[in-house]
């Protein structure tokens, strides 16, 4: 292995403590957020982080059993916070665009704008069986975590635009999801355009595929949406023993689990992305690493994924541009109807 790559490994599996926690995140009272797939994982570690800065969060989750008692579990385990905020539960579920929409409708009908979107919700890729397809019949993997949360995006930008314009530079933050499988496992360039529709056997490549598509999608939403005031941040939370795992042989667990970091800590790593001062609106684009750092150094990644990242006009290859496209193809025939 190239010794970069080996360095880079390195770095994001075995980070640093996190040096922005709970403790350094100053009230956050009047701010709204969403956290998708906030009832459990990663994602319920943030939504609990966050409550007790006394926002607004909005738990988005397919399940509303499971995410009013994941709600439950937050309010009672920290009922004496000095501010505590509010959870309330979103209907949102990655397999349906319809309810993709029908969610930020139905946010948008409660509040008037939104600081921070986390696209946190997602699945590992051993849970999703090869062929599994979403309802509108799109590959699961780049379906769920890239088709979805796009237009989840794009349907709350008038509410972030709001924000935007109540709040400070480089406040209002979009959250995307990545992983470092999108450069340990990715092929070449990130993404194979000719394999998107029906993906291939090899799970763990869609899912990467994915992942890397995420990476693509939070760059290019900083080229699209930064002229709005909207800073966009693309993430590795970290190898953390949580869900993502699920469904993965026992046998190779046995040679993961000493890898693996407690999930709080790849809360760390959003919270950091989310509301760290330390972005501001010159990162628009940035990717962070465990437990809350901006990747400097775009030497350290893969040299064809940034290729494939930079724009065309810039000597890349402009897979941003080309993956939000065909993104937005794949979404437009099931919401015509929608305004954006």
């Amino acid at each position: 292995m190239p010794v970069a790559f080996l360095r880079n490994l390195y770095a994001q599996w075995f980070p640093p403590a996190a040096k922005f926690t709970e403790k350094e995140v100053p009230s956050q009272q009047g701010r709204v957020f969403i956290v998708t797939g906030g009832n459990s994982g990663v994602g319920f570690e943030l939504c609990k982080i966050l409550y007790g800065t006394g926002a607004t969060i909005y738990m988005a989750s397919r399940s509303k059993e499971k995410a009013e008692a994941a709600i439950q579990a937050i309010v009672e385990e920290l009922q004496s916070s000095a501010t505590p905020g509010q959870l309330k539960f979103l209907q949102f579920d990655l397999n349906d665009l319809e309810s993709v929409k029908k969610s930020a409708e139905a946010f948008s009908q409660q509040e008037s704008k939104l600081d921070v979107l986390w696209n946190n919700a997602g699945s590992g890729a051993n849970l999703v069986e090869v062929g599994a397809k979403t309802n509108q019949g799109f590959e699961a993997m780049v379906g769920m975590h890239c088709i979805a949360p796009l237009l989840f995006t794009e349907l709350l930008r008038p509410k972030l635009q709001a924000a935007v314009a109540s709040g400070s530079p480089g406040s209002t933050r979009v959250i995307w999801a990545s992983s470092f499988l999108a450069e340990g496992a990715a092929p070449t360039n990130g993404i194979e355009f000719d394999k998107l529709e029906n993906g291939t056997k090899d799970r763990t490549r869609n899912y990467a595929v994915s992942k890397a598509g995420n990476w693509f999608l939070g760059r290019e939403y900083a080229e699209r949406r930064g002229g709005d005031g909207i800073v966009s941040v693309v993430q590795n939370p970290g190898n953390l023993n949580s869900g993502s795992y699920g469904g993965t042989p026992k046998l190779q667990m046995m040679f993961v689990n000493p890898f693996l970091h407690d999930i709080k800590l790849g809360a760390y790593t959003g919270l950091f992305a989310g509301l760290s001062p330390d972005i501001t609106q010159e990162h628009n684009g940035a990717y962070v690493i465990p437990w809350g750092r901006i990747r400097p150094d775009e030497n350290s990644h893969r040299k064809d994924i940034i290729k494939a990242l930079t724009a065309s006009e810039n000597g890349g290859l402009g897979y941003s541009k080309k993956f939000w496209d065909w993104c937005e193809e794949q979404w437009k025939p099931f919401c015509q109807s929608t305004s954006i």
